[in-house]
């Protein structure tokens, strides 16, 4: 075993199949991702059994693949990672259980790591070179953002480059992510939802339909209860700040109305039908003129207005959480942080308040396994290795 400090990383939590090997946590030597996405897109949304089968044939070529790149042998590793939770249990399954054989014939220590501590060190992997972190002495605030979870994190580096995690808010039903992929199967587009909404909203007016969200409210009658979320455990809802807490099933409800009443159904699963056709490659579109062609200007206007104000609602709150932490640095990361709108409304937000705004690369925004070797590395260091009866756990919550 050499000293390099080299990490393979393996992530299996919902769609992708991914593998990468990292150096001393800040160095990517190769990251390697299998999507399923054209697997799920005719369903509109991820199958689990179907998610499951995809991994079983994936993960040794992508580890193999990840290992080539990275110009490596298995010998040359001296840990390797892999998503324990949360996730689809099937799925974190077949990561947990080939990594445990892997690392069990390899004799090397196997780490356990958080999906959504995965996702802020995606951007620590790249905004803070070689590790060492600008924000040492001082909390970030940090928004994961996707389609399976919208959380605010307090952020602080420890001794030992390990990090620490305290939980600001969240959502208290569906993810951001969740809602676009639902708007856009409601609009007769394809899976993920998220590109296909971002680039209609491009051509679109974003005040045509005025969305707007409820304060959320502490209720007596939640009190010591966890929200209504498919997403991590977390603390109950009457021990977080509702200035902090999202959701999002009621603007989604809102935009089935305004099909229903403006007539847009029948219109939208005719596009579906022409989408989703044997042989059709479908893809957002690149222009105005593409755009017109797919939906008239009216469904065009209501993504662009669904999109502004969702972005609108994860900015109030990211900013509110950040000023009341005294941070000066905000981390968007997960796969909703691709977004060209979030992108630049929140750098300008942030330039406006003097504050430091940070985004993983586009590729670093959706799951991969480069974030997870990097997560690993602080654990690496501390000795902190999986045990022996290591299982998945789907609802596995982060920090406290």
């Amino acid at each position: 075993m050499n000293e390099r400090g080299l990490i393979l990383g393996i992530e299996t939590s919902c769609d992708e199949t991914a593998a990468a090997v990292v150096e001393r946590g800040a160095r990517t030597l190769s990251s390697v991702v299998a999507s399923q996405i054209k697997t799920h897109a005719r369903y509109g949304g991820v199958v689990p059994e179907l998610a499951s089968r995809e991994h079983l044939r994936a993960i040794v070529p992508v580890v193999r693949a990840a290992l080539a790149e990275a110009g490596v042998a298995l010998g040359d590793l001296n840990a390797i990672a892999v998503t324990a939770g949360p996730g689809l249990a099937g799925a974190l399954l077949v990561g947990i259980a080939y990594t445990k054989g892997l690392a069990a014939a390899l004799e090397l220590p196997l780490i356990a790591v958080n999906h959504l501590e995965g996702h802020i060190h995606a951007v620590l992997l790249q905004s803070l070179p070689h590790g060492r972190s600008v924000i040492d002495d001082e909390p970030a605030l940090a928004l994961v953002v996707s389609g399976g979870h919208t959380h605010l994190y307090k952020v602080r580096r420890q001794e030992r480059g390990a990090w620490s995690y305290r939980l600001m808010g969240r959502t208290v039903d569906d993810a951001a992510g969740e809602a676009f992929d639902k708007v856009a199967k409601l609009l007769g587009f394809g899976y993920p939802g998220g590109p296909w909404i971002d680039a209609l909203a491009r051509f679109g007016n974003p005040k045509a339909v005025p969305f707007a969200f409820a304060q959320i409210k502490t209720k007596a009658h939640l009190t010591g209860k966890v929200a209504r979320t498919k997403a991590a455990k977390t603390a109950p809802i009457a021990n977080l700040d509702p200035r902090f807490m999202f959701s999002f099933s009621g603007i989604k409800t809102a935009v089935l109305r305004y099909v229903e009443l403006h007539g847009l159904r029948d219109e939208a699963r005719q596009r579906a039908a022409r989408l989703f056709a044997p042989g059709v490659e479908a893809r957002p579109p690149q222009s105005r003129e593409e755009a017109i062609a797919l939906c008239p200007q009216q469904v065009i206007d209501l993504a662009a207005s669904f999109q502004c104000a969702v972005v609108g609602d994860l900015m109030k709150k990211s900013f509110a959480a950040a000023e009341s932490l005294g941070a000066r640095r905000i981390l968007v990361t997960g796969g909703v942080a691709a977004n060209r709108e979030l992108r630049e409304r929140f750098s300008a937000e942030a330039k406006r308040r003097g504050v430091q705004v940070d985004f993983p690369s586009l590729a670093m925004s959706t799951d991969n396994a480069a974030m997870i070797a990097a997560a690993a590395w602080p654990r690496f260091l501390a000795g902190e290795f999986a045990e022996e009866k290591l299982s998945a756990d789907p609802s596995m919550a982060l920090g406290n």
